[in-house]
């Protein structure tokens, strides 16, 4: 094998990982995408909102850094899929009986009802196949993908819950106003 053929097997194996991680990437997108699609189907609730009623019923009531740490999220971010919830009527917050400093969220009524009809999440059934995972292994995937995130220049991004964004787009374009009429359209020549 000359310098060339060998330059060549080296980036096709390089190509097969890359595909191999893409695919992998590619299969946990389509679960948390058809489990949120559900969610939002059967519901009427994203899969990030449905994933925080879900924890919320596991616990009865926690504040929102219990909450964070149940479902894995940075307190920022579950903390805007809560004020959601609280704005739908689903979660109630209230103040601890025994730290008034102390915010907790419980489920309402209404939230308990719509969890009887509501399917999984998949958050849930990848944060058990992490568990699964040997220490080590969980660790270097970890700062796999930490690193994978730095090289994409994604380090800085905020990360929302999945498929919820914290913070909705907002236009800069100001309206035109409609005069009911199309603009002349100039041509070049």
């Amino acid at each position: 094998m000359n310098g060339t053929q060998r330059k060549r097997s080296a980036q096709n194996g390089a190509g097969d990982e890359i595909r191999e991680v893409l695919d992998s990437i590619r299969r946990i997108v389509r679960l948390l995408r058809l489990s949120s699609r559900a969610a939002e189907r059967e519901v009427g609730l994203s899969g990030a909102q449905l994933f925080v009623l879900q924890k919320l019923a596991e616990a009865k009531m926690l504040s929102v850094n219990e909450l964070a740490e149940s479902t894995h999220t940075h307190q920022s971010s579950v903390s805007v899929v809560a004020q959601a919830l609280v704005d739908k009527g689903l979660v109630a917050r209230a103040r601890a009986e025994d730290d008034a400093r102390r915010l907790e969220l419980t489920l309402t009524p209404a939230a308990k009802a719509l969890l009887r009809e509501a399917p999984g999440a998949a958050q849930d059934r990848l944060i058990e196949a992490l568990g699964k995972l040997p220490a080590t292994t969980r660790s270097q995937l970890a700062k796999s993908l930490a690193r994978l995130v730095e090289e994409a220049g994604l380090g800085e991004e905020e990360a929302p819950m999945i498929f919820e964004d914290a913070t909705p787009a907002k236009s800069t374009r100001k309206p035109r106003p409609r005069t009911g009429r199309r603009p002349a359209v100039q041509s070049r020549r």
